[in-house]
């Protein structure tokens, strides 16, 4: 017959139990937050199980060098810019900085800046793309699609007139950044406060914070701030175009000096460059849009409709002289924007330039450079047509797509 326990023994077995009850919990604790990863904290609906454990960006010991990216431009921009100083956007409180756009960089790419974790910035602008994604609707964080196609986020920096998005309704970068992130169908972040604290519960957005601005604190201003600074920085002006004003063009086919003359004698350089160079024998900087796309007595619309089904600015100002009226793209790198207009309409250079030469539909705001053309357009002949993508294809900054200042710092 066994003897009875003591009640000495019963007693330190009891305080053994309690110490393994404790200590479980705290080693599951322990593996759960390991030092040098991130614990995001979800927001409502998020799936944080899409982001992997070791979710952290991969940053370079010496900072990339953004502050003088836009003095690596040649001469000719840089001197079109001494005397435009208005050109450039970039405000007085927020200039850019390496430290606040190597944040910027790291928030372009998160998918945590989305509610369920899937979708970043750089999912509808792709590096490679010119900052666009190549489909004429982009996906959003549970699937469903935007209703316009993403712009080109190259030299946002160079647009005078500040208003960002296809119908300009933001005032300025710095308002624009924070619309896709809180947008019920891109980003689907419920309020800015979630955002602030989703990310301040990360382990690397305090270090990045602090160096940025001086102090942790996550706030919704520093992030519109930080990813203004970064989208200022991608700049592009190193294609053949760019060597080719150098030299009067003299590299040039005669296909390419055939396609630019005609960009000029048709008047498509008014639309898309400066107007002080837009006529032929001049130099057009193609960094800019002069014409915003906003109708300023000269019409805007580019005869896509005579009804229109969207209608652009004139959705947002309610004014009958902007109606069916968009943002004018740059024509820098749209070899690789495809498909392009405000909805992707067309999937080749080839296509929209069809429809400036035979589909163009009479409205009231159609642009001067168009309005009361006959038979449809400008007439390009298929050679035409030809010499002008050619030229096109002038204007593209392989440099800029492969630039390791604007890449995905994340290895997932």
């Amino acid at each position: 017959m066994k003897r009875p326990l003591s009640k000495r023994t019963c007693t330190s077995l009891l305080l053994l139990a309690g110490m393994i009850l404790l200590y479980i919990p705290a080693c599951k604790k322990d593996q759960e937050a390991t030092p040098g990863t991130s614990t995001p904290t979800p927001a409502p609906g998020g799936d944080p199980g899409q982001i992997p454990a070791d979710h952290t960006p991969q940053l370079p010991a010496v900072l990339y060098n953004y502050v003088h990216t836009g003095q690596e431009m040649p001469p000719y921009l840089q001197q079109f810019l001494r005397n435009n100083p208005d050109i450039d956007n970039t405000p007085d409180d927020n200039p850019i900085t390496n430290t606040g756009a190597t944040l910027g960089r790291v928030l372009f790419y998160d998918k945590l800046l989305s509610v369920n974790n899937k979708t970043a910035c750089a999912s509808c602008h792709h590096q490679d793309k010119a900052f666009t994604d190549g489909v004429a609707f982009s996906e959003g964080f549970d699937g469903r699609l935007t209703r316009r196609n993403s712009m080109s986020l190259v030299n946002v920096r160079f647009f005078k007139d500040k208003n960002m998005f296809w119908d300009m309704r933001a005032a300025n970068l710095e308002t624009q950044t924070l619309m896709p992130i809180l947008d019920h169908l891109e980003m689907g972040m419920p309020d800015l406060p979630a955002l602030e604290q989703k990310l301040g519960a990360t382990t690397y957005y305090p270090g990045l914070f602090r160096a940025a601005f001086g102090s942790p604190a996550v706030t919704a201003d520093k992030i519109s701030r930080a990813l203004s600074q970064f989208l200022r920085s991608i700049v592009s002006f190193r294609s053949a175009y760019d060597e080719g004003v150098a030299n009067n063009f003299a590299a040039f086919t005669a296909e390419e000096n055939r396609g630019r003359r005609l960009l000029s004698v048709n008047f498509c350089t008014e639309c898309h460059s400066d107007l002080a160079n837009a006529t032929f024998g001049q130099t057009p900087s193609y960094l800019i849009v002069d014409n915003s796309g906003r109708n300023r007595g000269f019409g805007s619309n580019n005869g896509l409709e005579t009804n229109y089904t969207d209608k652009g600015i004139g959705e947002i100002t309610h004014l009958p002289e902007d109606q069916g009226t968009f943002k004018i793209p740059s024509l820098r790198n749209v070899e690789l924007t495809a498909p392009y207009m405000h909805d992707g309409r067309f999937a080749t250079l080839d296509a929209t330039l069809e429809h400036y030469s035979t589909g163009v539909k009479q409205n009231p705001n159609i642009g001067i450079q168009l309005g009361g053309l006959s038979s449809g357009g400008i007439h390009l002949s298929a050679q035409d047509k030809k010499d002008i993508i050619a030229f096109l294809k002038t204007l593209t900054d392989h440099q800029m797509t492969k630039d390791p200042r604007y890449a995905n710092p994340f290895k997932d």
